[in-house]
């Protein structure tokens, strides 16, 4: 079956819904396609106190839902599926879904979002949102005056604990290695930061707890010894890395991370005419709902004034 459709949208999170949002009041037909994570990844965390709007917090899926129920309200259609082919550089765009449904759109927006590196652990996926994070900014002012542990030696591993130590009474940094792979600058202010404890040489093997009792504590293993002990910790952050899931695109250009280049970074075209993009496949930098929802804005009219330009 083929649908035609002005513009096509890859992604439901923030980012891809708050696109829907701003085109279908545009009065575009607009189709959204969910992915392989509907709702991306606020729909993996527990409460969100820091999108505004919400002075008492909200749910992230509860977030993601009323977003949905507000671009459907608009006229945009929020269909299941997973693309399988994007042919992009022709016109109309062709989307190829694992439905074997095909989308023809006269414009694309890629809010694809990306996927947090995970350790591998049995207990990851019950204790995600539950004392897991993969974002301090995010979730830190849950642990004030607790202990808390993050993994990682880059930048972002010492950005995540120098930002924590604003509310744990302690950090544990835990480092594979026995050099940090971060700036001199980002090392030399965790070292001389008093709340901050590395833990070199070690691993975490394993998490303590369920979703009733919320992360009790670690397990981790130094390499050397092959000792393993546990870390009492409210809150275990992972900071080694992102993958933008923007594999399956051919011809859009890419960094050599994966994400997606805005050649004009004050707009969200990408270098395919008819093509745009917003939220985490493109940024890196920020990672949060708020600056994602503002590049769909962004994406949203950019899209629109093209389509404008080239009927």
């Amino acid at each position: 079956m083929t649908k035609q459709v002005d513009v096509a949208i890859l992604g439901s999170g923030p980012a891809g819904l708050t696109a829907a949002i701003y085109a279908s009041r545009a009065n575009l037909k607009v189709l959204v396609i969910e992915g392989p994570t509907p709702g991306g990844q606020l729909t993996t965390t527990t409460e969100v106190e820091n999108f505004p709007g919400f002075p008492e917090g909200v749910y992230g899926p509860v977030l993601i839902d009323k977003m949905k129920k507000q671009a459907e309200r608009f006229g945009a259609i929020v269909g299941s599926g997973k693309v399988e082919q994007a042919e992009l550089t022709g016109s109309p765009k062709k989307i190829i879904l694992n439905t074997g449904e095909i989308l023809l759109s006269r414009a694309v927006i890629l809010c694809l979002g990306s996927r947090s590196r995970m350790l591998g652990l049995e207990k990851e996926k019950e204790l995600l949102g539950y004392g897991l994070s993969t974002c301090a900014t995010c979730d830190g002012a849950f642990h004030k005056n607790k202990e808390v542990a993050v993994v990682g030696g880059g930048d972002s591993a010492c950005e995540e604990s120098l930002f924590l130590t604003r509310f744990a009474s302690k950090v544990y940094l835990i480092h594979r290695r026995d050099i940090l792979r971060a700036s001199k600058i980002m090392q030399n202010r965790v070292f001389q930061n008093p709340k901050i404890e590395i833990i070199w040489n070690s691993v975490v093997v394993d998490l303590v707890g369920s979703r009733e009792t919320l992360l009790k504590g670690i397990i981790i293993k130094n390499l050397l010894s092959g000792e393993e002990r546990k870390l009492e910790v409210s809150g275990l952050f992972l900071a080694i890395g992102h993958v933008p899931d923007t594999e399956f695109l051919t011809g859009v250009q890419k960094d050599s991370q994966g994400y997606i280049i805005r050649p004009d970074p004050f707009r969200c075209y990408t270098n395919i005419p008819g093509v745009f993009v917003a939220g985490d496949c493109t940024d890196h930098i920020y990672r949060q709902a708020i600056t994602a929802a503002g590049l769909g804005c962004m994406a949203a009219i950019d899209c629109y004034r093209w389509l404008e330009e080239n009927p």
